[in-house]
């Protein structure tokens, strides 16, 4: 995986959620950005204390994410569950 030293996560901020370099924007607030149609630089500009890079981690963040092995949940009241 890339380095991705600008994403944080403190149990303190934003109830553990993963953040950009400890400030109370999360990635997700970023992805939300992003699938809505905003550039990298749309973003920055509503969020002057983030960086280009911010962005690109945020990104890259997401994608190692979902990458991962996911195992399904027994539904309640199924078969063996």
């Amino acid at each position: 995986m890339a380095q991705l030293d600008r994403i944080t996560i403190d149990p303190e901020i934003c109830l553990g959620q993963p953040t950009i370099r400890g400030m109370r924007i999360t990635v997700s607030v970023i992805l939300k950005q992003v699938a809505a149609g905003m550039s990298a630089k749309e973003i920055v500009e509503a969020y002057p204390e983030l960086e280009k890079e911010d962005i690109n981690q945020a990104l890259r963040y997401a994608a190692w994410l979902s990458s991962e092995k996911a195992k399904p949940l027994p539904i309640k009241g199924a078969a063996g569950a």
